[in-house]
């Protein structure tokens, strides 16, 4: 029980840890995507390099494929990610950026021949119900943003597939080290034609943004080291209810009732998959 408790700590501070930085993104809307990612990954990938030479692990790993179409998956969706942020509300964007398992479950049945249930499918249409009735009934939701997060979080399924195929034939941090490699040289590159210089106090959010992005990770991966996923992974939503009270004290967003009921109906159908395979696992 006391390990449960300490998990379940763990999760919650990975979860407030990525709110902030989704917060971060948000307030830093005056930088290109671009140069957002850049600022992410390469915070983040001076602590894993760091970490990956102290305990003197090979930074190339032994699944090199997997782990570039990993790192590539990441960028992309990351990127899309926080261009979302420039058209929708930061709770929204979050809230939609978690449909990524049910992409996650469709790329398992084609490539790792997995089965999924028809129970499940009832909660994905459960999650995708709540997606319409956030499209539906909120006239001021944009369809560009509407349409780079549901990109983003079909290429963050892709992620999870790979990472199942990459299994434990290379480390935890490996893994994020290529992500964030790759995630530093895409975002770099794409930056060049409209990069912004920042400005004094500019400079320390950008950095803390490769902080609290590792942080998360950090905590998360820790979270379900000691404990079970269907007991741990539910307590993942508490990002959108954190990445919510953001957006509405931050940035005085206003989210309508139907808002709340689409932003409910899809975590239900998400968190409802998780315990039904956890169970039955």
């Amino acid at each position: 029980m006391k390990e449960l408790h300490k998990a379940i700590l763990f999760m919650m501070l990975s979860a407030f840890a990525f709110a902030i930085m989704n917060g971060l993104v948000k307030y830093l809307a005056d930088f290109s995507a671009y140069q957002l990612v850049f600022f992410r990954s390469i915070g983040t990938l001076l602590i894993t390099s760091s970490l990956l030479m102290y305990h003197k692990i090979p930074m190339l790993g032994n699944k090199r494929w997997l782990l570039i179409l990993r790192g590539v998956a990441g960028a992309i969706s990351l990127l899309l990610f926080f261009a979302s942020l420039k058209f929708l509300p930061v709770g929204t964007a979050v809230t939609l950026r978690y449909l990524s398992p049910i992409f996650a479950a469709i790329f398992a049945v084609i490539w790792l021949k997995e089965r999924i249930k028809p129970l499940q499918w009832l909660f994905f249409l459960l999650a995708f119900a709540g997606v319409l009735v956030l499209k539906g009934f909120d006239d001021g939701l944009s369809l560009i943003g509407l349409s780079m997060i549901i990109l983003s979080a079909l290429f963050m399924g892709l992620i999870f597939v790979v990472i199942s195929k990459i299994g434990k034939q290379d480390h935890p941090m490996v893994v994020v080290n290529y992500f964030m490699f790759i995630g530093t040289v895409l975002g770099g590159l794409l930056s060049i034609g409209n990069w912004k210089n920042p400005i004094g106090v500019e400079w320390i959010w950008l950095g803390i943004l490769g902080i609290v992005g590792f942080v998360g990770q950090l905590y998360m991966t820790k979270a379900f080291q000691i404990a079970s996923t269907n007991q741990i992974a539910p307590l993942k939503y508490l990002e959108v209810i954190f990445t919510v009270m953001i957006g509405a004290f931050w940035f005085l967003e206003i989210y309508t009732w139907w808002s709340l009921l689409g932003i409910l109906m899809v975590m239900a159908g998400l968190t409802l998959n998780i315990l039904y395979k956890g169970r039955n696992a």
